[in-house]
């Protein structure tokens, strides 16, 4: 995956991150996924600095922006964020779920990026309702558009959890990212938004049975070339503020 990091902070970046982006001949070069600001020009040109100084001068290490997110409330916003991008950069877009989603999507298409769903935060009103985000997926399925998932994604099941790290913190349901990875795969094979509901608000991993051949939900039967293509064409990918909270779930799951 890529590292995640706002414009704004790239400096801050940089310096913290020098001491591991030596420059080395043999090693992959660190990607990064930068979230924009509400100053699309400033920002690309800042992404383009970055890039360059990055390319030209060895002794700066191995390290580039390569995809970009940013947010649309309208078709129009959509129209003027992609007047602007740069072509090198895969791109992001995130929209409202609570809203005209098919019409976002529509436009996403027709621009030929991706989109983008928030998919829960640090308060319980964050989170967006299960039907809500399953139209969300339902749209970008029916488009044939990609799309990532941020914010509130800790953990594969959906469960109640702490929505902060402080010891005080509300406690709220959030949705799982397994959840939402099968829940498209399933739609992306015809699954109807009703039953992708019901899958993702499922919270018994003992329902959900992997094996050589692919993974089974309730009677229902997906293959690996299945889950590998969802992969690769629609559910592209999640962000998560902890590195350890889903890989630790998913070993208490026995999935890791």
């Amino acid at each position: 995956g890529r590292f995640i990091c706002p414009v704004a902070r790239l400096d801050e970046f940089e310096r913290a991150a020098k001491a591991h982006l030596a420059y080395d001949a043999d090693a992959i070069p660190w990607k990064v996924s930068v979230l924009a600001g509400s100053d699309i020009t400033s920002d690309l040109l800042r992404i383009n600095d970055f890039n360059r100084r990055h390319t030209l001068d060895a002794d700066e290490g191995r390290v580039f922006v390569d995809t970009i997110e940013v947010r649309a409330s309208d078709a129009e916003e959509i129209e003027y964020i992609m007047e602007l991008m740069h072509p090198t950069l895969t791109v992001y877009i995130e929209i409202p779920v609570d809203g005209n989603v098919n019409a976002l999507i529509d436009s996403i298409a027709n621009e030929g990026v991706r989109a983008k769903v928030r998919s829960g935060g640090t308060t319980p009103q964050a989170f967006p309702s299960s039907i809500d985000l399953v139209r969300f997926m339902a749209a970008c399925v029916r488009a044939g558009v990609g799309f990532k998932a941020t914010a509130g994604l800790h953990h594969p099941l959906r469960s109640v959890q702490p929505l902060t790290y402080e010891p005080d913190s509300v406690l709220g349901l959030m949705h799982g990212f397994l959840n939402l990875f099968l829940a498209a795969a399933w739609l992306h094979s015809g699954l109807a938004e009703d039953e992708a509901i019901e899958l993702l608000e499922e919270t018994s991993g003992s329902n959900i049975v992997f094996d050589e051949k692919g993974v089974t939900w309730r009677g229902r039967n997906l293959t690996n070339e299945t889950l590998t293509t969802t992969r690769r064409s629609c559910a592209i990918g999640f962000g998560s503020c902890s590195l350890t909270e889903p890989l630790q779930d998913l070993r208490a799951l026995g999935l890791r």
